[in-house]
C-alpha cells in the first residue's frame, strides 16, 4: 500500500509505445525539454514569491486589526473569529479544489493574476465594510481570489526545477510567506500608528473612514501591480506525462493517495493537527493587548520584526541544513526537518502564552518563528516529491485546502469558541492558546513520526528509478 507506483494508480491508461516507435514518439516533447535556464526559473520564484507577499499580507492584515473591529461591531470572540477564520477559508471549498484540475491544464501564470486580482480588490473592499455581515462577505472574495495562489505557484516551481534542486526552489518562494506575515504585522503596526496621528481620510458618499479600515484599503490596493507583473513569467514546460492530464480525474488523485497511504496518510493528518495548532498566531494581536496592555501598533511593530528576522534567519538555516544532510546521502532530509523542528518548538510554543512579561512571550514566539521558516517550505517539498506530476496541482490544492480550511478556519474559531464557553472572560484568552498548544502540537509529532520510515522509503524508490532511466524529475 506504500508502493510508490506509476500511471495505472492515477485512473488512466499506461502509454506504451506502439511497435516500432520509440518512446519519444509517444510522450509529449516537454517530457525531454531541459529545465528552464536558471535566471529565468529564479525570476519566476522571485514574482511567485511576491504574489504569496501580498497573499500573505492581504489574508494576514485582519487579525492585527480584529481587537479594534471587535470594538467597533460590538462582536464576540466567536463572532470574530468567523471574520478571521472561516469567512476566509470555508470558501475554499468552493473555488480550490474544483478549480484544482485546470492548473493542471490551463495557462498558470494567468490563474494566479486572476486570482490577485480578485482578492486585492475585495482586501480594499473590506475598508469600505460597515458591518459584519459585509466585512465577513468581502473576506470570503479574498478567500476564494487566494484558493488558487498556493498550489498554482508550486505546479510552476515544480516544472522549473529537478527533483533534487526543489527544496531550495520552495524555500526561494517561502521568502513570499515570510515577508507577507512579517509585513502584515510591521507594516500594519506602523500604519496604525500613522493613521492614528493624522487621522483618517474622508471619502465621499462613503464619509470618514476608522482606522483599521484605511489599513485595509491600503494594503489592497498595491496588489494590482503585482497582477500585471505576473504576466511577464514565462509558462514553464510541464513534465513526466506518461498521458494527457486531462484523462486524470479528481478520483484518480484521490485513489492514488489512497493506494499509498502509508506514505500520504501521516502527511495529511500530520498536517490537520500542526494546522488545527495554527490558530493562536490569528489571535496575537488580541492576546497582547489584553494579557500586557499593548497596543496593536507596538504588537504590529515589535512582532513584525521578530517574524521577519527570525523566519528568514529560518529559511537560511533550514536550507543549508537540508543541502548538508542531502550532501551525507540522506534522501529523507526535508522530513527531517520537519520532525526536528517540531521537536523544538514544542515547548516554547505550550510556555509563550505563560510568560509574565511580553518580551518574553515574543521571545517564545521567535522560536516558533523561527523553526516555522526551517520546516514551513519542507512541508511542500516532501509533498511535491512524492507525487506524479499529472496530480501535483490536484495533490497541493486538497494539501492546501486542509491547510486553510483547518487552520484558518476551524483553528481561530476553536479558540474563539474555547475563550467565550469554557474560560468565559475575554481576559483568559491565553489559556485557550496554551490549551491549543498542549494538545495539537504533540499529536502532530507523533504522527509525523508514524511517516518517516515510509516516506524515506518512497523517496528512495523514486530516486532509484531516476537512476535506472537516466530521469531527474
Amino acid at each position: 500500500m506504500g508502493t510508490i507506483a506509476g500511471e495505472d494508480d492515477l485512473g488512466i491508461p499506461p502509454t506504451v509505445p506502439p511497435a516500432g516507435q520509440g518512446p519519444e514518439t509517444a510522450m509529449p516533447m516537454d517530457v525531454f525539454q531541459a529545465y528552464p535556464p536558471p535566471r529565468e526559473a529564479w525570476y519566476t520564484v522571485g514574482v511567485l514569491a511576491l504574489a504569496t507577499t501580498f497573499a500573505m499580507l492581504d489574508q494576514g492584515i485582519l487579525g492585527l486589526l480584529i481587537q479594534r473591529i471587535i470594538e467597533d461591531f460590538s462582536l464576540t470572540d466567536t463572532q470574530a473569529s468567523l471574520l478571521l477564520g472561516p469567512a476566509f477559508a470555508f470558501v475554499y471549498v468552493v473555488v480550490g479544489i474544483p478549480l484544482s484540475p485546470l492548473i493542471d491544464r490551463w495557462t498558470r501564470k494567468k490563474i494566479i493574476a486572476i486570482g490577485i486580482t480578485v482578492w486585492s480588490l475585495a482586501t480594499a473592499a473590506c475598508g469600505l465594510a460597515g458591518n459584519f455581515i459585509q466585512l465577513f462577505t468581502a473576506r470570503m472574495v479574498v478567500g476564494a481570489g487566494e484558493a488558487v495562489n498556493g498550489p498554482t505557484a508550486y505546479s510552476i516551481v515544480s516544472d522549473c526545477f529537478s527533483r533534487k534542486d526543489l527544496p531550495k526552489a520552495i524555500y526561494g518562494l517561502q521568502i513570499g510567506s515570510v515577508a507577507g506575515s512579517g509585513l502584515s504585522l510591521l507594516l500594519g503596526g506602523a500604519m496604525i500608528y500613522i493613521i492614528t496621528t493624522l487621522g483618517t481620510p474622508t471619502l465621499p458618499f462613503v464619509g470618514t473612514l476608522r482606522p483599521w479600515q484605511t489599513v485595509m484599503m491600503a494594503v489592497g490596493l498595491p496588489g494590482l501591480l503585482v497582477a500585471l507583473l505576473l504576466l511577464t513569467v514565462k509558462e514553464p514546460a510541464r513534465r513526466t506525462f506518461r498521458a494527457d492530464v486531462s484523462k486524470v480525474p479528481v478520483v484518480g488523485a484521490v485513489k492514488y493517495m489512497w493506494l499509498h497511504f502509508a506514505v500520504f496518510g501521516p502527511l495529511f493528518v500530520g498536517l490537520t493537527l500542526g494546522a488545527l495548532d495554527g490558530g493562536g498566531r490569528a489571535w496575537g494581536a488580541a492576546f497582547f493587548e489584553r494579557t500586557y496592555g499593548w497596543q496593536p501598533s507596538t504588537y504590529g511593530l515589535a512582532a513584525g520584526v521578530v517574524s521577519i528576522v527570525a523566519m528568514l534567519g529560518g529559511l537560511f538555516i533550514g536550507s543549508r541544513w537540508v543541502d548538508r544532510m542531502q550532501a551525507a546521502g540522506m534522501v529523507d532530509a526535508p522530513f527531517r526537518v520537519i520532525v526536528y523542528t517540531r521537536m523544538l518548538n514544542i515547548p516554547f510554543a505550550i510556555a509563550m502564552p505563560l510568560m509574565p512579561t511580553p518580551e518574553l512571550a515574543l521571545a517564545c514566539n521567535a522560536v516558533g518563528f523561527l523553526t516555522l521558516g526551517m520546516s514551513g517550505p519542507m512541508l511542500n517539498a516532501v509533498m511535491l516529491i512524492v507525487t506524479p506530476n499529472q496530480i501535483r496541482g490536484q495533490v497541493m490544492a486538497l494539501y492546501l485546502f486542509i491547510f486553510t480550511v483547518v487552520g484558518q478556519g476551524l483553528s481561530p474559531v476553536i479558540t474563539g469558541a474555547t475563550t467565550d464557553y469554557l474560560f468565559t472572560s475575554p481576559e483568559d484568552l491565553r489559556w485557550s492558546i496554551m490549551l491549543l498548544h498542549l494538545v495539537f502540537l504533540p499529536a502532530a509529532l507523533v504522527v509525523t513520526l508514524v511517516g518517516w520510515k515510509p516516506y524515506r522509503e518512497a523517496v528512495q524508490r523514486l530516486n532509484d528509478d531516476d537512476a535506472r532511466t537516466g530521469a531527474n524529475n
